[in-house]
């Protein structure tokens, strides 16, 4: 979703957020790329977020005699990626903004794919209203049934509306995929530490030269490079967010009761539920149950939504 980044007005101008490091903020105008601060009072008027302005945020600024810019307006967001925050902090961490599609990438091996970390990550995608996907990376890693294993689970997630792509930075062909669906596109990919996300990068535009990361032997799981979301620019057009590693992806602001409106292959069968506090677990007359036993509902996925209302229960 292109800007129409403005020319100067009022003292002001406006850009997009490229960079976030904590405490000055990398704004792009459209003729030139500003480090910007923020005003105390923009701290302080949102509690409940770690991060007033995140990656990817519409933003006015002036700017200072010295090139600096200071933020004066935030817009409204037309859509994000929420987490909770981590390291003891209260609230939510917004990793970033104004997405045309957002990627959760896993690695078939080292580390091992996650799939509660995917579906805990396509039902915040369907809370905050961004058009999402899966790529699964390193499959040149892939051993006996893993195949099969991914053609499964491509199977289940188109049925229910999620494409996903498999890839190797070993394989071309894969790689020009990828860059087809970034063209004149702003993208993020979230995901683990150590599957690939910088990598992929790299292999779509040499010339970035990202840091990688090391897997850790005695875990498997990967070490941070990313330490900070950046918006990069794409040759062929568009943005790609390349965001930190996450462990876990806790949801936001998301009710029990609610939770089944963002699995899609739940919806149709939450509406014969006798019961209007039905939580589709144990309740009789549960379409979802129902749907479930009937195999129409992937177990996976159904063992997901338990876990995850569970978690919003404690």
């Amino acid at each position: 979703m292109p800007i129409a980044y403005s020319s100067v007005f009022s003292g002001m101008q406006k850009g997009r957020v490229l960079e976030s490091t904590g405490s000055w903020y990398k704004v792009d105008t459209g003729n030139e790329i500003i480090n910007s601060r923020l005003p105390g009072k923009f701290r302080l008027d949102k509690k409940e977020v770690t991060n007033p302005i995140t990656v990817g945020d519409i933003v006015d600024l002036e700017v200072n005699n010295d090139g600096s810019g200071n933020i004066l307006k935030i817009h409204d967001r037309e859509n994000y990626i929420t987490r909770q925050a981590t390291h003891g902090k209260r609230g939510e961490h917004i990793l970033v903004s104004n997405l045309d599609q957002a990627f959760v990438v896993q690695s078939i091996r080292k580390p091992k794919l996650n799939e509660g970390f995917i579906n805990r990550f396509l039902v915040t995608c369907e809370a905050y209203d961004v058009s999402a996907g899966i790529i699964i990376n390193k499959m040149d890693l892939a051993k006996k049934g893993d195949h099969d294993f991914v053609e499964d689970m491509i199977e289940v997630y188109k049925s229910i509306g999620y494409p996903v792509y498999t890839c190797s930075i070993e394989d071309n062909k894969s790689i020009e995929q990828l860059k087809s669906l970034f063209r004149d596109k702003i993208s993020a990919f979230i995901g683990p530490s150590g599957v690939g996300k910088t990598s992929i990068l790299n292999a779509i535009d040499p010339d970035y030269n990202l840091k990688v990361g090391e897997i850790s032997s005695s875990s498997n799981k990967g070490k941070h490079t990313t330490t900070f979301a950046r918006l990069i620019p794409l040759e062929i057009g568009g943005f790609v967010a390349d965001t930190p590693g996450i462990r876990e992806f806790g949801l936001v602001n998301i009710e029990d009761w609610e939770l089944s409106l963002y699995f899609p292959e739940m919806l149709e069968p939450r509406e014969t539920c006798k019961f209007n506090t039905c939580t589709h677990i144990h309740e009789p007359g549960c379409g979802v149950i129902a749907a479930f036993e009937n195999g129409e509902i992937d177990p996976n996925r159904y063992h997901s939504y338990i876990n995850m209302l569970e978690s919003l229960e404690d």
